[in-house]
Parts: C-alpha cells; structure tokens; sequence
C-alpha cells in the first residue's frame, strides 16, 4: 500500500488539516508501541492516537499508527497477518523466550545442528510449524489472567498456567545460520508470539531456543519499504510537512467492498439512520459477514458497515425490504 499525495505541495500540506489516517512508522529499538504512540501525539496535536499490533521494546520495524477518525477503524485491521526476519539463538531458553531474559537453561549443541549438516534440520523443523498450531502465550505478556497482565504475574516471580491458543504459521523460510543463531523469514497470523515460535522450535530440535532478534517487515498492507522513521517523522512535523506520510482512512480499508449512499442519504447516515439498498447509487457485490465502506458521492469514506447476507440473496429492486446490512461505525467525527 502506498502513501497517497494528498495535496499538491508542501504548502499547502500545512495549511490543511488531515482529520483522520494512518501512518507507517518504523519503530525503533528499545521504544514500547505506547511509547511511540506518546512521541506521536503532541506532533500530530491530536488526542486520539493508538497502534495497531503490539511489537516488543526491543523489537523494530513496522508499526502502524491511527490517529483522529483512523482510531474508529483500528478494529478493522487489527486481524492481519503480519511477516517477520527473526533471528533465533539456538542451546539457551530464558524466562522472557527473548535476549532480554535471564537464562533458565543450556544445552550443548549437537554436531547434527553444526556446520553444513545443520541446514536440512533446521528447515525440517521450521516447515514443521507450518498450518495452524496451538501456541502458550508467555508469561512477559500484555494477556491477562483475572483481570491481571501476566507481566506482572511474571515480574513477581510466578509462573501460571496458560491456555495455548490457536494461531496460523502461513510461511517459514530458512534464511541461514552463523554458529548458534538461526535468521528466519515468518508470516504468520494476528495473536503469534514469535519468541514462543523460536523457543518451540528450540525444543522441538532437542537443545532449546529464544528470540535473539525481531524485526517487523509487514503488517496487513503497511510494508517496511514504506515506512518512515521516527527522527525523520519528528523533522517533518516540525516543518509541518508530516501528512505527507499519511494514509488516508479509505486506502487503509482498500480490500473492502464499496457502497456509494446516495447524496440524499448521507446525513441519515452520519446520524446514524440504517439506509437499504434504496439509499444507495451503487454498490459492489459481497458476501455475508463481510465489512463494508460506505462512501459519500464525491467518494470520502463515511461509515462502515458489515453484510448481513450475501449483496445477490435480499435484492428484488423494491424499496421497503430489509436491508442485508448494518452500518456499525459512521465518520462524522
């Protein structure tokens, strides 16, 4: 996904306001997303500032940012897929399943995990993880247990048990080996712990694993080669050029289904009135559950809905069946 060019110059940048989007920021090392997210807000001089997909301190890379009405739609996109270059350090596991923890055991490494033999035990083991798998999240986690992170749970010094979850492995691919680090190239599915992948992997070649480096290079349609640092993004908001960088709120939801509201609609909408077929110039075929947009006549997202059933199974041309969708977020503000 590209950064569109919203306005013609520098200029004119500065003079007009972008009410709400999304920005593709490469996070630094050492910085938590909540600490990026409080950098970001006093540039951007808004309130409504959030993150989408969690990444570690220690870890950098793609961290996409909502600010004003992009904050509204969050939830839309926080169930891609995200792709990962991991580095994993083979014979050690620690507390944290990151080089931040303390050690918690060791293991020689085995002749079969040196040298040129090593290659084909480590693809094997790494396509093994392929396809879904149920994985326990770790205890420095934000995931909560009676009402409490389990970081804190873990900071006290306890281990509880966990329920393992269901996540999706889409691609592992062996990028090679020097001594006992491992690289590797992973897509994977929302709600994966790579520092739980490297320690399962770890295991299951018999010598203990932990994520020894991790760097985000996509996040749903937010990719690496796009996005902008965080020095650099501080200059430009400090020449008031950063909406440059922005991603408009309807390119960030480009995969979904289009529905153009009539002129004379669009108020009941932003009201908050559900409209049928009859409200709608055009509209794009979907199918149920699926998110929908709603857009203005001059083509500005104005809402999102979801289909209730398939666009072909409720249409007869008439005017006062129900509609086979619900508007569930407007834009209005």
């Amino acid at each position: 996904m590209k950064r569109a060019q919203l306005l013609s110059s520098d200029k004119d940048l500065a003079q007009q306001p972008l009410l709400g989007g999304f920005l593709n920021i490469d996070k630094p090392a050492g910085w938590t997303s909540h600490d990026v997210v409080a950098k970001l807000r006093p540039l951007l001089r808004m309130k409504r500032v959030g993150h989408l997909g969690t990444l570690d301190p220690e870890a950098t890379g793609v961290l996409p940012i909502c600010f004003g009405k992009g904050t509204k739609l969050a939830t839309f996109l926080n169930n891609a897929d995200k792709e990962y270059d991991a580095v994993l350090r083979l014979g050690e596991e620690t507390d944290t399943e990151d080089a931040t923890g303390k050690v918690t055991r060791s293991s020689d490494i085995p002749d079969t995990l040196k040298g040129e033999a090593a290659e084909s035990a480590l693809r094997a083991a790494l396509l093994s993880f392929v396809g879904p798998y149920m994985q326990q999240p770790p205890m420095y986690s934000a995931i909560k247990m009676n009402g409490v992170p389990l970081y804190k749970v873990a900071r006290s010094g306890k281990v509880v048990k966990r329920t393992a979850r269901p996540v999706t492995i889409r691609e592992i691919l062996f990028l090679g080996m020097h001594g006992k680090d491992v690289a590797f190239k992973v897509s994977c599915s929302k709600g994966t712990y790579i520092r739980t992948l490297c320690l399962d992997i770890g295991r299951r070649l018999g010598v203990g694993a932990h994520l020894l480096s991790l760097r985000r290079t996509r996040a749903g349609d937010f990719h690496l080669d796009d996005a902008v640092d965080l020095d650099s993004f501080s200059a430009h908001c400090q020449e008031g050029v950063w909406q440059k960088y922005a991603y408009p709120l309807d390119m960030a939801l480009s995969g979904l289904p289009i529905l153009t509201v009539k002129a004379s609609q669009v108020s009941r909408v932003l009201n908050g009135v559900q409209i049928g077929f009859e409200g709608l110039e055009r509209w794009e075929v979907f199918d149920q559950g699926v998110s929908l947009r709603f857009l203005n006549p001059e083509g500005a997202l104005i809402a999102i809905g979801q289909a209730l059933c398939p666009s072909e199974s409720n249409f007869s041309g008439g005017g006062e069946q129900e509609a086979p969708f619900k508007i569930k977020t407007i834009l209005n503000s």
